[in-house]
């Protein structure tokens, strides 16, 4: 048997995950599989790649050596995939995103820094779905959201970047709302009314939205969810219900937008994208696509403007 990049791949996710178990998840395969076919290398290698630790398995010296080759060989293919993708033509680069405030903005940014390249954008409600069609490439990059402590497991073969470390989630009520001429709501005053879901259910928001209630004391009423941002709006504005939002959505009749006191619920924005499909070129000019959206909307709302000019340390990371 001659070692294929698949036995390279299995050997770098066994040592990313740690356990058999966790690397066969990731690879999509079962750990019995994935245990012969760790067997079959390392006869090819000449000895034990991996051994049992304290905290899972651990590579040998001999392993740590095929891993340093293997990333490196892994690495040159990628970059190899990447780049020739990029100088052919007529092949778009395949965007898929959730719906976060700095999609307008990211759009236009990428036609201005990134012409000649053609993009193809698709929305998608579930973060899960995003991740899983990156890995099936039916998406070259993808823009998500975290909430919370959430994290989104990425498939092998592609990289990330955070774009945003931390936002606030602001509430969004009607201006009419009894709680309206407060520049900060705690939490607990929401009790009892009626809330929009958000629309992503699998990034963490839910779960942390209603943490965050039942921290305060009650447990929130999730009436609608609706994903036409019209009706949304119109919704809250005709005081039907509350929602949380980004800090940096734009404003909309009838509507106010306040932070919560002590932050609750805050969010993180990333870029992931597939090495093999998206050259380092490519992946920088996205990000600071979308750092420069999302800097162009802090100033949406007064409040997040404060708050960004005081917390740095949340700042888009540019080279």
């Amino acid at each position: 048997m001659q070692l294929e990049l698949r036995h390279l791949q299995a050997v770098c996710r066994i040592a990313e995950a740690g356990s058999l178990g966790g690397a066969a998840r990731r690879l999509g395969v079962s750990q019995p599989a994935l245990s012969a076919q760790l067997r079959r290398i390392e006869k090819v290698t000449g000895g034990e790649l991996f051994v049992r630790g304290r905290n899972g398995v651990e590579p040998t010296a001999l392993g740590q050596f095929v891993l340093a080759k293997a990333r490196r060989v892994l690495s040159e293919m990628d970059a190899l995939g990447a780049e020739a993708r990029e100088i052919a033509t007529g092949t778009p680069l395949r965007l898929g995103c959730i719906l976060l405030v700095l999609l307008d903005g990211l759009l236009v940014r990428t036609d201005r820094s990134m012409a000649g390249q053609e993009i193809t954008v698709d929305l998608e409600d579930s973060v899960t779905a995003l991740a899983r069609m990156l890995g099936a490439g039916q998406y070259d990059a993808i823009v998500y959201g975290e909430v919370n402590g959430h994290e989104v497991p990425l498939p092998g073969g592609s990289a990330a970047r955070t774009l945003v470390p931390k936002e606030p989630f602001c509430v969004r009520l009607s201006e009419k709302h009894r709680l309206a001429h407060r520049q900060v709501i705690d939490l607990a005053d929401l009790a009892g009314e009626s809330w929009m879901t958000l629309v992503v259910d699998d990034d963490g928001g839910p779960e942390a939205l209603l943490a965050a209630c039942v921290k305060a004391g009650f447990t929130p009423s999730l009436r609608y969810r609706i994903t036409d941002r019209k009706m949304h709006y119109d919704l809250i504005a005709a005081g039907r219900a509350v929602s949380l939002t980004q800090p940096t959505a734009p404003t909309a009749a009838g509507t106010v937008m306040r932070p919560l006191l002590g932050a609750p619920v805050t969010g993180r924005i990333r870029l992931a994208w597939n090495r093999s499909t998206v050259s380092a070129r490519q992946a920088e000019l996205l990000f600071e696509a979308a750092a420069g959206a999302y800097v162009a909307d802090v100033e949406n709302n007064a409040f997040h403007k404060a708050w960004w000019d005081a917390h740095p340390e949340a700042h888009p990371a540019l080279g």
